[in-house]
Parts: C-alpha cells; structure tokens; sequence
C-alpha cells in the first residue's frame, strides 16, 4: 500500500486559493486512480475530485471549475489547486491513492489514509 501524507492546508477568508500537495511513499507512475476527499464537522467524508488514469478528471458539482486535481510523477505528489474558496469548503481534506474506479465515481482504498489536512474558509 502506498503511505501518504497531506499537507498545505490553512485558514483563508473566502475567495482565497489555496493548493494542497499528497506526498506519496512510492512511486505513483502506474496508479490508475487517486483521489482527494473532504469530511467537514457532522458529514461523511465525500469525494471533491479524482484523477483516472492520468487523464481522465472527476470533480464534485460544488467544486467544478474551481478546484483542479494534478499528478506529478517526477516526485510522488498529487495536488489540488483551489480557488475562489467558499465557507462550505470547509473540512478536512485527505488523499487516496490506489481506489477503483466504479460507475463514474472514485472508490477510494481503504487502510491508507493520512491524517488529512484542514482548510478553514472564514472571515
């Protein structure tokens, strides 16, 4: 199983950017599927996007043309770039690396979790 650990979170008023990173344990070159989730306080975790075999992106209506998932081989990473961040953000966002893809939809992998990072959009 791949560790991971996310990173890059923080507390940002609305409409601020922020970009998250997931260093990964291995290599990731050959992972067909990774993915960012997000639980925020009373709610299940949810997914907010997902990268499909290199190309293929799948992103949560709340956070379409905001949010952008990338890979990047050359140092095990995975990021999400947000902008214009709304208060409903707010959660803490983990990565996963190594799920399914079923049915249009990223089934994350269970058992490596990081501890997630927290994004707080508050004025």
């Amino acid at each position: 199983q791949v560790q991971v650990v996310e990173s890059g979170g923080g507390l940002v008023q609305p409409g601020a950017s922020l970009r998250l990173s997931c260093a990964a344990s291995r290599s990731i070159l050959s992972i067909y599927a990774m993915g960012w989730l997000r639980q925020a306080p009373g709610k299940s975790r949810e997914l907010v996007a997902a990268l499909i075999d290199g190309g293929r992106t799948i992103y949560a209506d709340s956070v379409k043309g905001r949010f952008t998932i990338s890979k990047h081989n050359a140092n095990n990473t995975m990021s999400l770039q947000m902008n214009s961040l709304k208060s409903e953000d707010t959660a803490v966002y983990y990565c996963n690396i190594g799920g399914r893809y079923e049915s249009n939809n990223y089934v994350p992998t269970e058992g490596n979790w990081g501890q997630g990072t927290q994004v707080t959009v508050s004025s």
